[in-house]
């Protein structure tokens, strides 16, 4: 049995290494080892999560996905969570969850009987907390939006603020003529902002487009 830990964060300005040392206590707590580390900067109600697919990847039967929380596993909507669910069943591995009590005796090997047992009553509160995490992730998003259009309403919304280091960093490499494949690789920028920010230089170029 290896265990895999898996680390998330929705944003780039997040830090999804945050958990790692409450994820190395439950380990060294109870004796197991740490095997590989996933780390990822990604949302959690997307299934294009590339550490994610290449932590099960690496799996072999018997083997453990640790995480903090089962949201930071899944905030899907019920489809792609029976999508990923499949995908972690097909390669028999079990999800240990700090959040989820049951999850911690699977950690460690029993009888046939117990695990099966176990395996039965986790996969029922993985898909009740998978649920609650989709819930809250919708309600976040409503409250957000409502936020939003009574600021217009009140004439006071401005907006995400701008950030300004890292666009100052794309108005240097477009004017030192770097390719917009380039920019948007070393930024990880959207290409509406490399467009907005190339307008307000005065940078007419059509994108370049490497090889």
């Amino acid at each position: 049995m290896h265990i895999r830990a898996y680390l998330r964060a929705s944003t780039k300005e997040q830090d999804a290494s945050r958990a790692r040392s409450d994820l190395q206590r439950f380990a060294d707590e109870r004796g197991l080892k740490i095997v590989a580390w996933y780390t990822e900067n990604e949302s959690g109600a997307s299934l294009k999560r590339p550490e994610l697919f290449r932590l099960l990847s690496d799996c072999l039967p018997g083997d453990v996905i640790l995480c903090e929380q089962v949201d930071r596993l899944s905030r899907l909507n019920a489809d792609d969570w029976a999508k990923l669910k499949a995908e972690i069943t097909a390669k028999r591995v079990r999800v240990v969850a700090l959040d989820l009590p049951t999850s911690f005796q699977l950690a460690s090997t029993g009888d046939d009987f117990s695990s099966r047992m176990l395996d039965a009553i986790n996969g029922m509160m993985l898909d009740m907390l998978a649920a609650i995490a989709r819930k809250d992730y919708e309600d976040r998003r409503r409250r957000q939006k409502q936020g939003i259009e009574k600021a217009k309403a009140d004439g006071v919304y401005r907006g995400r603020p701008e950030d300004e280091k890292r666009n100052a960093a794309i108005v240097g490499m477009l004017k030192s003529g770097q390719s917009w494949n380039s920019i948007v690789s070393a930024t990880g920028c959207s290409r509406s902002t490399l467009s907005r920010l190339a307008k307000r230089v005065g940078d007419n170029r059509a994108p370049k487009v490497e090889a």
